[in-house]
């Protein structure tokens, strides 16, 4: 029996969620069709209204439906301090720990020279002129504790502390080999609390 194109253009397109197999995608797709239909369609608007009216923050690169986020727009804020993150998601992660009043700077992205990713594909460009601005006193490297957010650490502390900035780094609270995504707010919010000058 020949599936419909419809059908696998939706299975495909499921397929691009990470850790979605093509039989997780199938049984999604089926679910959907066959008990769902309202919830596949409010699905299909969601995500069209998010790709519409969703990009990216002009000061620290975060998701927003405005010009500047509202963390960024917050004037209770501390615009001393400067956290660095590789993720929207590891942002709204270290903001659920309650622990952190300072601004961001989302790099959306790690360094990685086998995949050929180099600083300016994570926006160090923009970050270098944002952390030495005279207001910022200090950044706060929140990358993850995988070896590429080892590295993207110390390349941004090397060029940021070259130019007379205090450079911290999160508290090894967090697994090595973790992602901030998936690690309990406690422990970042430890690690938030612990953190030393690289």
């Amino acid at each position: 029996m020949k599936t419909p194109s419809s059908l696998s253009f939706l299975t495909e397109a499921l397929r691009r969620l990470p850790g979605v197999g093509p039989k997780s995608a199938q049984r999604m797709v089926y679910h959907l069709l066959q008990h769902d239909r309202e919830g596949a369609s409010m699905l299909g608007r969601a995500l069209l209204q998010a790709v519409e009216n969703i990009h990216h923050c002009a000061m620290c690169n975060t998701f927003t439906e405005n010009e500047i986020c509202d963390t960024c727009a917050d004037p209770e804020r501390d615009a001393a301090l400067l956290c660095v993150v590789e993720t929207p998601a590891d942002q709204l992660m270290i903001e659920q720990t309650l622990t952190y009043r300072g601004l961001y700077f989302v790099l959306l992205g790690h360094l990685s020279p086998l995949d050929g990713i180099g600083p300016k594909d994570i926006h160090l460009e923009k970050l270098v002129p944002r952390a030495t601005d005279g207001i910022v006193h200090e950044v706060v490297l929140a990358t993850n504790f995988t070896n590429e957010g080892e590295a993207t650490a110390h390349y941004i502390s090397e060029s940021l502390k070259s130019r007379g900035l205090k450079v911290s780094r999160l508290a090894r609270g967090v697994p090595v080999g973790g992602e901030l995504e998936y690690v309990d707010a406690g422990t970042i919010a430890r690690a938030m609390l612990d953190r030393r000058s690289t």
